[in-house]
């Protein structure tokens, strides 16, 4: 009889030691919050939307050359082509809230042109954007009240062949909150 009291009283001890006593707990709270931000929203300038590179002619190419409209809309003419018309780079507005900071992006590094017509035989319809840029340093802002506007630009590159005509495409631009 003595053996069982000893053992279940040191069962007992022994479970003692895992429960703690409210003498030695402490407790404390932190603050919590949460803020819902405006919708953020971009918009390309309907009056300012494309993204041009004006008309480019063949002046002897033997490789890939490049034309660079930068977001303020100058042109830069590569090797062995010759550049005329009107480049221009669009105009997009961020809308959201104020003083918030926003980033823009690309989702896509390259944005296929392709040919609007019948492509002649041996002809190439297809030219790639890229290396696409923003007049926004470091592709950042800190959002004022109403729109706040920015510009793109990007580098077109050309290949021997192309087939004369119009090419089309579509870039795309994201603005997330940051």
């Amino acid at each position: 009889m003595k053996s069982i009291l000893r053992t279940a009283a040191a069962g007992l001890a022994l479970a003692s030691f895992g429960v703690a006593s409210s003498a030695s707990a402490a407790t404390d709270t932190a603050d919590v919050t949460a803020e819902i931000l405006s919708t953020l929203t971009v918009t390309a300038d309907a009056a300012d939307d494309t993204l041009d590179f004006g008309q480019i002619a063949d002046a002897g190419l033997v490789g890939p050359s490049t034309v660079i409209v930068d977001p303020a809309g100058v042109r830069n003419c590569g090797a062995n082509l010759t550049c005329t018309g009107t480049a221009d780079a669009p105009t997009f507005n961020i809308t959201g809230l104020t003083g918030a900071h926003v980033e823009v992006s690309f989702p896509s590094a390259t944005v296929a042109l392709t040919y609007a017509g019948v492509l002649p035989t041996g002809m190439s319809g297809t030219m790639n954007v890229s290396d696409f840029t923003t007049s926004l340093a470091s592709n950042q802002t800190v959002l004022a009240a109403g729109l706040n506007p920015f510009t793109i630009g990007g580098t077109l590159t050309v290949n021997p062949l192309q087939a004369p005509g119009v090419y089309t495409g579509a870039v795309t631009v994201e603005v997330l909150y940051n």
